[in-house]
């Protein structure tokens, strides 16, 4: 851990599979992100339980997801579950080098057959002496279910956050079009990470020829330093999106 710096990163996993969903990578997946070296991580589909691919796949881990990536490296993690269904349930997961004050997971979706949430949690910065909150998200696909989610997330700031405090807000946002700038900028003085270092939004699906830019890092009270797409290899193999890592000073 950097005292004067925090490193994030952002990725959507697709539940371990590579981007055909035929093998499956989260070896290489935690592999990747180990080398990656950053201080938080915010995870998207991670499975939490599957039985029939328990059985199926010959190297499935024992532990849950969150708990095999965040095994010696990160050893404070959050898990919540955004879709459940019979064999299992799949969700958002936050891995920190940092303990969690506290963590919450909130169900935003307005669909029983796609469930989303948002994965609110709060960890201390020994080095400044502050709680930082952070939240990961995983936005629907339909445009009237993304903007009621970022109404509802609006809202879980405004209540829960202070106005003064450090905020970072990652994840899938399945937000090609870029409605939730305006949203984000105007109603929570956030700034997107990539944007504000590269003048556009990182373009990271699909992972093998990204052109959408779905991935996002927005912040706020902190004084950005870099962000890059991880789009080589082995990036460009694990997962259907490529990941988004950004640096800030403390």
């Amino acid at each position: 851990m950097n005292p004067t710096a925090l490193r994030v990163l952002t990725y959507n996993i697709h539940k371990g599979f590579d981007m055909s969903n035929r093998r499956f990578v989260l070896h290489q997946i935690r592999d990747a992100l180990v080398a990656a070296d950053a201080d938080l991580l915010f995870l998207q589909e991670m499975q939490g339980e599957h039985k029939h691919k328990e059985q199926k796949v010959s190297d499935w881990p024992e532990l849950s997801q969150s708990e095999f990536i965040a095994e010696g490296v990160w050893p404070y993690y959050a898990y919540g579950k955004n879709a459940i269904y019979e064999a299992g349930h799949h969700g958002n997961a936050i891995l920190s080098k940092y303990p969690f004050e506290s963590w919450e997971n909130i169900n935003v979706s307005p669909f029983t057959w796609a469930s989303r949430s948002l994965l609110h949690g709060v960890i201390r910065l020994p080095s400044v002496n502050r709680d930082l909150h952070i939240l990961c998200v995983h936005l629907g696909l339909i445009g009237m279910e993304r903007r009621q989610q970022l109404t509802s997330l609006c809202e879980r700031i405004d209540r829960h956050v202070p106005h003064d405090a450090p905020l970072i807000i990652a994840g899938d946002f399945n937000d090609w079009l870029g409605r939730a700038e305006r949203q984000f900028h105007d109603h929570l003085g956030l700034q997107e990470v990539f944007k504000t270092t590269h003048g556009a939004h990182a373009r990271t699906f699909p992972a093998w020829l990204p052109f959408l830019p779905m991935d996002r890092i927005y912040y706020r009270g902190f004084t950005p330093l870099d962000c890059e797409r991880l789009s080589q290899a082995p990036w460009r193999v694990l997962s259907d999106h490529a990941p988004l890592a950004a640096s800030f000073a403390l």
